[in-house]
C-alpha cells in the first residue's frame, strides 16, 4: 500500500477538508461503476478508500504520522523487538500469539503469563493507549465515509391534471426498464423533483436516489391559470334560452351544474374547489365558459325567415 498522502495527493500538512475534497475527487473520478471498461479503475478507487480511512479519521491520522501504524492501518511495534523489557526479560506482550481461524484466516490470541499485561491492563486496552479505540480493526462509528452510494438517476414522468387534482398514484419508467409506483403529494406543481430514496444506482455503500421531474401534460379539455382551471362547455341554444342542468367533467369526475336561463357565449361559471389543490389546503377553482352550439332545426330556421 502506497503513502495514502501520495495516494490522495496532498502534503502532510494538508487540513481536513482539503482531504476530505480530494478523496472525493479521486472516488468520483475511479468508481467502478464510472469505468467499466476500465479494470484498474477498481484498484485505484480502493487504495483512495484505504487512504482515506487513514486520513479522514483524526486518531488514526496521527497515528500514522507517528509511525504507529502503518499504510494499511496495521499495528507497527516499534521499540519491542529485543528482550530486557519487563521481568525477566520476556516476551512484552506475556503471550501475544497469532493462531489459525479457520482455512485462510487468522486472530490474535492474548495469554497471561501470570503476571498480568506488561503495559498494565488488558490486551483490549494496550491496543487502545497505543493506537486509540478502534484502530487496525476495521471501521467503526465516527470513522467517517468510506465509500460512495451508487449515483442518483434523474427520471422524468408526464402526469395528467386529473393526476395532480386528486394527488394519484402513478407509474415512472426507469431507464432500466423498472416500474415505479410513485404517490403524487397533494400539492405539486409542474416541474417539481420528486427524490426517491434507494432508487438510483447501485454502488459500494449501497444505491442512490432517484430524482423524478414532474411534467403536466397539456389537456385537451382543461387550460390552467396558476392552480385554477378553465374549460369550455358547450350548451345548445335552446338550453341556454330556457335554462338547463348539464353535465360537467372535473378532474374528480362529473358533476351536474345549472346554466341560467338566457345564458350568452362567454358567460362564466364558477365551481369553487373543482381547481388543482392548493399548497396551504384546499383547491382552486374550475371556471366553466358557456359556448352556445347552433343545431340544424326547421323549426328554428323557420322563425328566423320571418318578416
Amino acid at each position: 500500500m502506497r503513502d495514502p498522502y501520495d495516494v490522495l495527493g496532498v502534503a502532510k500538512s494538508a487540513s481536513a477538508k482539503e482531504i476530505k475534497s480530494a478523496y472525493r475527487k479521486l472516488a468520483k473520478k475511479h468508481h467502478p461503476d464510472q469505468n467499466p471498461n476500465d479494470p484498474k479503475a477498481k484498484d485505484r478507487f480502493s487504495q483512495a478508500n484505504q487512504a482515506y480511512e487513514i486520513l479522514g479519521d483524526e486518531k488514526a491520522r496521527g497515528a500514522f504520522d507517528r509511525g504507529e501504524i502503518d499504510a494499511e492501518g496495521k499495528p507497527k511495534f516499534h521499540g519491542f523487538e529485543g528482550g530486557g523489557f519487563g521481568p525477566g526479560g520476556g516476551d512484552p506482550f506475556g503471550g501475544f500469539r497469532q493462531g489459525r481461524s479457520g482455512p485462510g484466516g487468522s486472530h490474535f490470541e492474548f495469554r497471561s503469563s501470570g503476571g498480568g499485561d506488561p503495559l498494565g491492563g488488558t490486551a483490549e486496552d494496550i491496543f487502545s493507549q497505543l493506537f486509540g479505540d478502534g484502530l487496525g480493526r476495521g471501521a467503526g462509528p465516527g470513522r467517517g465515509p468510506r465509500v460512495q452510494p451508487g449515483n442518483d438517476l434523474n427520471v422524468g414522468l408526464d402526469v395528467s391534471v386529473e393526476d395532480v387534482a386528486t394527488a394519484a398514484r402513478v407509474s415512472a419508467l426507469f431507464p432500466d426498464g423498472r416500474k415505479i409506483a410513485v404517490k403524487l403529494p397533494d400539492f405539486v406543481e409542474d416541474g417539481q423533483v420528486i427524490r426517491l430514496k434507494g432508487q438510483g444506482e447501485q454502488g459500494p455503500a449501497g444505491p442512490g436516489d432517484a430524482l423524478v421531474k414532474i411534467r403536466i401534460r397539456r389537456h385537451p379539455r382543461y387550460r390552467i391559470e396558476g392552480r385554477d382551471l378553465h374549460a369550455d362547455l358547450p350548451v345548445a341554444l335552446k338550453d341556454a334560452v330556457l335554462g338547463e342542468k348539464v353535465a360537467v367533467e372535473t378532474p374528480a369526475g362529473k358533476i351536474a351544474v345549472t346554466v341560467p336561463a338566457w345564458s350568452s357565449s362567454d358567460k362564466t361559471l364558477r365551481l369553487k374547489g373543482r381547481g388543482l389543490p392548493l399548497k396551504g389546503g384546499g383547491h382552486g377553482d374550475l371556471y366553466v365558459h358557456v359556448r352556445v352550439m347552433l343545431e340544424h332545426d326547421a323549426e328554428l330556421e323557420a322563425l328566423m325567415r320571418r318578416k
